[in-house]
């Protein structure tokens, strides 16, 4: 089935121009060869050609120290500046207003937790910040690499979530922090957000970051072999679309392709939204107004195009469902910004038409509990536990090594957590 290109608006903010960020050109690695073609010899060739690289030219303490601080300080600028463009977007009324009231007061509950978590991000050895992977603004990866890099690791590609508006790479680093102590890499993949770009083109993004860590992820110690997608909230809706793309195209749809769907071994969607038309008064409702969201989604008529719960219906694609890969939806029965039925109703979709899914609904959890306060807590995270569970399913020594691993340290005192639960705007 080909459709016709979808055309970018910004109707709802015609005197707004979409701006393109001033990003600094990098060089990067040629795209790899498949999955078929990694072999345990060519892996240790190239990790010895990292190591010995690597140590060419060691940065002095002074230099590293700049580095990081003058990286830190261009994150903090860049995430400043997306939350005044979501105020500029969403308007400063009073629902909005009260709204931004309960963020700040949730935030500084949670706060003795984000400093830990992004003092991990901006200075650990572990983490590799802004790996350029395309040539558009925000085209950039964060990677969580394990201490013990001895042997291939599983990989999960993250896409994270912001209500298409204020998602950023840095989001995902307390899962990134979380996955690598359990021998697990995690590529968190950054892309455009609205008004810098609309649907098609955080997509589009998207996609290229899941082809660069297909292609390249051996290069820092991960098995090409054993790739999971996941993405959270709006990242999950991002995607689930790009993974439903790339199985149409494969499907003999028509396209290149630089990524396969069989080289994906699940896909993981937490708290997700995959049928919008159902959602858009919704979304209205919760401050998302609807001349905003459309704007996003690139107008109403696109609405369907972007939703992999009607897509997977379209009697002329069925032909995807056998290449698709494993498909879990998480979701919390309390979730208000995206409620649990989102999730329901599209493993039902794709379990009518014979797509292997499943749902597992965690009750009385909201849309923060489950990726924030819960891990925040420490000690055994159901999710988490869950997660490492189905990545290293069929591998008994990988699972039996990973029984061993410690809990995971508390960040949060427990009674802030119970407030932040009461407080959360989300």
């Amino acid at each position: 089935m080909t459709t016709s290109p979808v055309k970018r608006t910004d109707r709802a903010y015609p005197h707004i121009l979409f701006e393109e960020e001033d990003t600094k050109q990098m060089d990067t690695n040629p795209l790899l060869s498949r999955a078929s073609s990694y072999t345990p010899t060519n892996y240790q060739r190239r990790r010895t050609a990292i190591k010995r690289s690597a140590t060419v030219a060691p940065l002095t303490r002074q230099q590293s120290f700049s580095r990081d601080f003058g990286h830190a300080a261009a994150e903090t600028y860049l995430i400043t500046r997306l939350s005044f463009k979501l105020l500029r977007y969403l308007g400063v009324g009073y629902r909005w207003i009260t709204r931004l009231l309960a963020l700040g007061f949730y935030a500084m509950l949670l706060m003795p937790g984000f400093l830990q978590v992004a003092y991990y991000y901006y200075f650990s050895s572990q983490v590799r910040r802004s790996i350029v992977y395309g040539d558009q603004p925000r085209n950039r990866l964060d990677l969580y690499l394990p201490k013990n890099r001895d042997s291939p690791k599983s990989v999960v590609a993250f896409v994270t979530g912001g209500a298409w508006i204020i998602g950023y790479k840095a989001w995902g680093s307390l899962l990134g922090k979380q996955l690598a102590e359990r021998d697990i890499i995690v590529a968190c993949i950054d892309y455009r957000n609205f008004p810098q770009g609309t649907i098609s083109d955080m997509v589009k993004d998207a996609s290229e970051g899941i082809s660069f860590v297909c292609n390249n992820i051996v290069e820092y110690g991960g098995d090409p072999n054993r790739i999971y997608l996941m993405g959270q909230s709006a990242g999950a809706h991002i995607s689930a679309c790009a993974l439903f793309e790339q199985a149409i195209k494969e499907s003999g749809e028509g396209g290149s392709i630089s990524w396969s769907v069989s080289q994906i071994k699940a896909y993981f969607g937490l708290s997700g939204a995959y049928n919008l038309p159902s959602l858009v008064d919704h979304f209205h409702n919760r401050g998302l107004y609807r001349s905003v969201f459309l704007s996003i989604m690139e107008g109403e008529e696109s609405l369907q195009q972007f939703s992999p719960e009607i897509m997977i219906q379209n009697a002329s694609i069925r032909n995807v469902v056998p290449i698709l890969p494993r498909i879990i939806l998480f979701h919390g029965t309390s979730d208000y910004s995206i409620p649990s039925d989102a999730s329901r109703t599209f493993v039902d979709a794709l379990q009518k038409v014979g797509a292997q899914a499943e749902l597992i609904l965690y009750h009385g959890k909201t849309h923060t509990d489950l990726f924030l306060q819960d891990p925040l807590r420490g000690g055994k995270d159901e999710l988490f536990e869950t997660l490492v569970a189905f990545i290293y399913a069929g591998d008994a020594e990988a699972l039996a090594k990973d029984a061993m691993a410690p809990s995971s340290r508390r960040l949060v005192p427990e009674f802030l957590l119970k407030l932040a639960h009461n407080v959360s705007p989300f």
